[in-house]
């Protein structure tokens, strides 16, 4: 049973993301837009064998989601891996945790403006470009400003209907898929090299997000004892729609590696032109539920750095009324429909993935300092947990070590750009 509704007497912030709201919010926070095309990627560098590459990726996240499980049920305010980061390690480690994470949403917040533009134009021509671009960017932004800025409930409710929207086109495709799956595609589909490493660090991608999802702590109901359910059911379930996608994928659609559109190629195989509009709706569902997820979690960590005066204190403001933080909320939905507007969809993919496993590998690293300071035990507590620990940060490293000289430059650039802020903030 859910504890019930309350208030956080600390915070003010009202603490209504109960079991299932936050179950429902880590599976919003990982499948994303990236479902809808990365069948086709894995297909061409692993082809019939890709379901293991979507394996081998979740087994990866799964060492580092037991490691987030054990640490983010130590902790009841909001904060996440920067909250962790500080804890273990020290203000500075915890400020640029939180700097490299706002970033990183920031864009993926912009990249998935320009995709849902970009879906929306599949059925509607010419609202991808020019005027009409600009002002649907604008009303979308501003509505998932809106849904967050007046209560976190609403907000947690939006998420609970677009992840069972998101997720019906991609039962529907499993469904209807698998008695359709044919044994002659699934053999055409055969790659002569392949890429295994690549292939796991796209799935990383795909796999991401899980964290935004434990940023409103100080809203849940009961972190301590949600946390360690919510990351382990949201992730088994993401893996199964995961693999059974693929599966699916490769077993209808022929050549699956060479279409830019793999889930509107399988649904139109099974349900013709219908097939293709409800596959742009679902990207367009999905898209606009992970803005809504996003912009529900990074805010708490612009709050929580601006209390601890590392970003400037007006950011901690709290709305009177709705008991949310309205102006960290407005604030990165601007900056990120501005970042929308000046650019487009690239190469955010990779750039996230990176810097996701610099966090990924220090949360990991907590688990290890946090147990050996003792104190209060956590609600979920991993067996052999520093062991899982070296593993899951083994496997974050394996991945980094295989990035090119520059990309490892832009991350090394975007964390000195944030020491300015953290010594403005250690002066005053």
């Amino acid at each position: 049973m859910d504890i019930p509704f309350e208030r956080n007497l600390m915070t003010g912030f009202v603490r209504a993301i109960g079991r299932w709201d936050l179950t429902a919010a880590v599976i919003n926070g990982v499948i994303g837009s990236a479902i809808f095309g990365l069948p086709a990627v894995l297909a061409a560098r692993t082809g019939m064998l890709s379901p293991l590459a979507v394996l081998a990726a979740g087994l990866g996240i799964g060492l580092i989601v037991l490691c987030f499980a054990e640490v983010g049920s130590r902790f009841r305010e909001h904060g996440g891996v920067y909250l962790y980061a500080r804890t273990a390690f020290g203000p500075l480690v915890g400020f640029e945790v939180g700097w490299l994470l706002i970033w990183t949403r920031l864009l993926s917040f912009a990249a998935n403006l320009n995709l849902f533009v970009l879906y929306l134009g599949e059925l509607w021509p010419g609202v991808a470009a020019g005027t009409p671009r600009a002002l649907v960017m604008a009303a979308l932004a501003g509505t998932v400003a809106i849904t967050n800025v007046i209560g976190v409930r609403g907000a947690a409710r939006a998420i609970d209907f677009f992840t069972i929207a998101k997720l019906t086109p991609l039962a529907l495709l499993i469904m209807l898929g698998l008695p359709e799956i044919d044994a002659d595609i699934l053999k055409g589909q055969a790659v002569a090299d392949p890429d295994w490493t690549e292939s796991i660090l796209i799935m990383m991608f795909a796999f991401g997000g899980f964290e935004s999802s434990l940023l409103p702590a100080g809203e849940m109901r009961d972190p301590k004892r949600d946390i360690g359910f919510a990351l382990l059911v949201g992730l088994a379930i993401i893996t199964t729609v995961y693999v059974l996608v693929q599966v699916v994928v490769i077993g209808v659609v022929p050549q699956a590696g060479e279409t830019e559109a793999p889930i509107a190629a399988a649904l139109g195989v099974l349900l013709g032109p219908a097939g293709l509009v409800l596959a742009s709706v679902g990207a367009m569902l999905s898209v606009y539920g992970w803005m809504t997820g996003a912009t529900l979690a990074q805010p708490r960590v612009i709050h929580a750095m601006a209390e601890r005066r590392e970003l400037p204190g007006g950011l901690a403001y709290v709305h009177p009324r709705f008991r949310t933080p309205a102006l960290a909320i407005l604030l990165f939905v601007l900056v990120g429909l501005a970042l929308a507007l000046a650019g487009s969809f690239a190469a955010n993919a990779t750039f996230a993935a990176i810097v996701r496993l610099v966090y990924y590998g220090l949360t990991c690293a907590a688990l290890i300092v946090l147990r050996r300071r003792g104190g209060e035990a956590p609600g979920f507590r991993v067996p052999a947990g520093p062991m899982i620990a070296m593993l899951a940060i083994g496997f974050c490293l394996w991945l980094l070590t295989t990035r090119t000289f520059e990309q490892l430059w832009v991350l090394l650039a975007l964390i000195a750009a944030g020491l300015p802020f953290y010594l403005f903030a250690k002066r005053k």
